[in-house]
Formats: C-alpha cells, sequence, structure tokens
C-alpha cells in the first residue's frame, strides 16, 4: 500500500491493511515482491492529487511490464473521481471507496473488477472491531469522527467525507485500549473538526472533554494529545483539563487560516485576528506551557497587501511555537471557486516565504529557551539518513509537522519514553543526549508505510 495524504487517510490505510492481514493476505514492504498494490489517495489540495496521480502511473507503468498484477486506488480520489480516473488511466482494475475499507480484500483477489465507488458523500464510520496494522511507531492516531459541516469555501472534503458524525465514546475508549495493549504510548485524536466531537449524539460542546477523561480514566496511556481544533467549537474546559491532567499534552493544533477578518469572512470561517489573539492569551493564561500550533493559508482571493501584512502583525503577537503555510490552490470542486485565483503564484510563493521567515525566528527562540532543560520524549528510532542518531520527538512536537529531537549521545528502542537533556536548538528540530529510559518500548506488530501488497 502506498498510503498519501493526511493522518486521517492514513488511519483508513491501516483499516485496509487490518483486513488484508486478518484475510491471509501477505504483506511486504518491498515493491518488487508484491503482485497487488493499493494506492491510498489524497485529493485535498492540487499538489495532493499531483502526487496521488504521480503514484497511480508509476504502478500503473509496473503493470505494463508485467511487475504488478492488479492495481486498486482508494481514498478520497477513488471516493471523488473514480469516473475520471477509470477513463484516463485503464491500468487501474477496481476502485475502493470511503464507506468499503473492507472491500480491499475482494479488490485485492479480483472480485470487484470494474466497481466504482457511490460518488456521494460518504455516509458510514468504521469501528474498533475492524481490524487495523499499525504503520506507526510508539504512537497511534485515534480517529474520533468522519466528515465536517463547516462551510469553508477553499474546502470540499465535506462534499468527500460527508457530513460529520462521531464515534460512540465506548467504541472509541475500546480502541484506545486495544492500541494501548498493543504497545502504543501516545495516543492523537483526530477528526476533520476534532472539537465538534460529540456534538451530533447529544454531548453538547464538552464532548471532546468528556471523551479525554474517559480515555484518561479507562487507559494509563503516558501521552494524550488532539489535533485539529476549530476555533468557533473549542471548549474552553479543555484548557482546565490540560492544567490538571499532565497525560493530556498541553498541546493545541489550531488552524487559524487567516487573521483578517476580510479573508476569513471570504473563506466562510469567520472570526479575527483579535478575537483569535484574546483566545490564546486565555490559553496560556490557564496553561502558561501551553504549546501552540496553527496553520496559515496565503494567496486566498481578497489577500492584497494590506491582509498580508496584517497576518504578519498578527503571527508576530500570537507567538506561535509552530505554524504551517499553504498557498492557497484554486479547485473548481470548491465552494468558493467563483472568487476564482486572482493572486499570482509569484505572489503566493513569496507570502508564503516572507511568514515562514517571521516564524522561523519565533520558533528558533522559543527551541533556544529549551536548551540545558531535560524533558520527557518519545523515541521514534534511528534517523535513517543518518544512522549514529536517533530520532524522537518531545511532548512540544507533534509527528509529521512539528520537527524532531534528534538524540546524538545514547539510544532507545523505537516506542520507549526517555528523558532527554536538550543540548542545541535549531528552527525546527532540537538536539539532545538520552539521560534516562523511562518506559522501555513493548514490541509489537507493526508495518511501515508507503508498502505495497
Amino acid at each position: 500500500m502506498i498510503s498519501l495524504g493526511c493522518a486521517k487517510n492514513l488511519v483508513d490505510g491501516e483499516v485496509m491493511l487490518g483486513h488484508l492481514q486478518r484475510a491471509g493476505v501477505r504483506i511486504t514492504a518491498d515493491g518488487s515482491a508484491a503482485d497487488v498494490v493499493v494506492v491510498n489517495t489524497c485529493g485535498f489540495i492540487d499538489d495532493a492529487k499531483r502526487e496521488s496521480i504521480e503514484a497511480i502511473l508509476e504502478v500503473a507503468e509496473g503493470k505494463r511490464k508485467g511487475r504488478v498484477r492488479r492495481l486498486v486506488v482508494a481514498g478520497c480520489m477513488a471516493q471523488a473521481y473514480a469516473r475520471e480516473l477509470a477513463a484516463e488511466i485503464p491500468e487501474i482494475d477496481v476502485f475502493v471507496g470511503l464507506d468499503e475499507l473492507e472491500r480491499v480484500v475482494e479488490a485485492a483477489r479480483g472480485e470487484l473488477a470494474g466497481h466504482l465507488p457511490d460518488q456521494r458523500g460518504a455516509v458510514r464510520l468504521y469501528d474498533h472491531q475492524h481490524p487495523r496494522l499499525l504503520s506507526t511507531s510508539g504512537f497511534a492516531y485515534l480517529k474520533v469522527a468522519e466528515g465536517c459541516d463547516n462551510p469553508c469555501s477553499f474546502c470540499h472534503i465535506p462534499a468527500m467525507r460527508g457530513r460529520f458524525r462521531s464515534r460512540p465514546p465506548g467504541d472509541l475508549v475500546a480502541e484506545a485500549q486495544r492500541l494501548e495493549g498493543d504497545g502504543v504510548r501516545e495516543l492523537i485524536l483526530i477528526a476533520q473538526d476534532t472539537t465538534r466531537y460529540g456534538e451530533d449524539l447529544g454531548m453538547g460542546r464538552a464532548g471532546l472533554r468528556r471523551l479525554v477523561e474517559q480515555l484518561l480514566d479507562a487507559t494509563s496511556l503516558p501521552w494524550i494529545r488532539f489535533l485539529y481544533a476549530y476555533p468557533a467549537t473549542l471548549d474552553e474546559g479543555l484548557f482546565e483539563l490540560m492544567a490538571r491532567a499532565p497525560r493530556f499534552l498541553a498541546y493545541l493544533d489550531i488552524p487559524l487560516q487567516h487573521s483578517s477578518r476580510r479573508v476569513l469572512k471570504a473563506m466562510k470561517r469567520g472570526g479575527n485576528g483579535r478575537s483569535y489573539l484574546d483566545l490564546i492569551a486565555r490559553a496560556r493564561a490557564l496553561v502558561p506551557s501551553i504549546v501552540l500550533r496553527t496553520t496559515m493559508i496565503v494567496g486566498f482571493p481578497g489577500e492584497g497587501e494590506r491582509e498580508f501584512d496584517e497576518l504578519l502583525e498578527f503571527v508576530e503577537q500570537a507567538r506561535f511555537d509552530h505554524l504551517g503555510v499553504f498557498s492557497y490552490s484554486w479547485q473548481e470542486e470548491n465552494p468558493g471557486a467563483e472568487l476564482g485565483d486572482p493572486v499570482p503564484d509569484e505572489v503566493k510563493a513569496d507570502r508564503r516565504d516572507r511568514l515562514l521567515a517571521v516564524q522561523q525566528a519565533i520558533s528558533l527562540e522559543r527551541n533556544r529557551a529549551l536548551v540545558g532543560m531535560t524533558l520527557p520524549a518519545l523515541v521514534a528510532g534511528r534517523l535513517p539518513e543518518m544512522e549514529l542518531l536517533t530520532e524522537g520527538r518531545l511532548q512540544r512536537q507533534a509527528p509529521e509537522i512539528d520537527g524532531r529531537l534528534l538524540i546524538n549521545e545514547g539510544t532507545a528502542p523505537a516506542g520507549s519514553l526517555v528523558e532527554v537533556e536538550i543540548t542545541d536548538a535549531h528552527p525546527y528540530d532540537v538536539v539532545g543526549r538520552l539521560v534516562a529510559v523511562t518506559h522501555a518500548a513493548k514490541p509489537r506488530p507493526s508495518v511501515v508505510l508507503p508498502v505495497r501488497v
């Protein structure tokens, strides 16, 4: 399997791998040994679509040369564009939609020839009884909900993944307990709109907080965090829970996308820089150690130099620990497609670079403040490109998006919780030496993605 895109899509890939493993399919990370390849695609922005199509075409070339017997396409592009892909790339044997992950077994066996998913938005939810083969080391994502009800004009995820729907708390607790038994040390709660969790179950705004409290009571997981907070649905009681429950990490990922009231209105998100700064101040007052991450979109229609300067000033004032930047990607499927794409690509690139430069200075300052401290960390394993270094993450670093901890003195197996003294700092990464192993890794079955089946 080649799995692309976000953590939510990765979970879908792990569920499909679990079904394949349960069915007796031999899974291999050696592409030359695979006769069936599943490409789990992403369709969020044009770059993601291009990456997905390139991966499909690479496998299609292998099929034409006789190295691959069957090509299966899954994920968001299978859900939204199966007919178009089938017409353009005849080497694709079958598609697996978002509502039918378990059918990947039939697809791999050649029992679904010509099948196309229902291209309406997905409606189903997987549960803890679905098998799942983890691809991560020491941590796992727990998808608490699926779909989205937010009308953001730059996003067509709701059209693909359907209306927002939460998994029952008991189901999530059962999966968390199973993951803990498999050796997971860190549980990361995710959804398209994680802070809306439970609203559709009658839990009101406190749904996510109540779920975290249940997970804290029902497991001994050392680290629990959540990603993808939406400002309008954020329950500030979560900050109080962080302050009194150290296992619930003081970390807030809140993609704000912009600070200009005018741009946010065009994005159909509401809010403004002042209200966001007030929210940040309240979070830091309740949890002084809280780590803040956000993402921004530059070059959205209507963003002139004035709005961009406002964004630069906002980032200077907010002092985020981590910040990601995307250039706006126009897509005809998006609700805001009629706004066009008036900001030239070179202007978008320049604004992205300028905003990242501001944030890099802030991130370096924050990382330098860690030097000399001894902090808990989760070990990921030897660094592939430099085997003398061990890679890990501090509590302030979420996987894939926040930089790394590089341990240059001492080592421990992947999945171990350790204490590390920070000895050097860079804008994204920090360097440290191992002081102690606090929780040794538990052996567990896993697979490294991208893999081929």
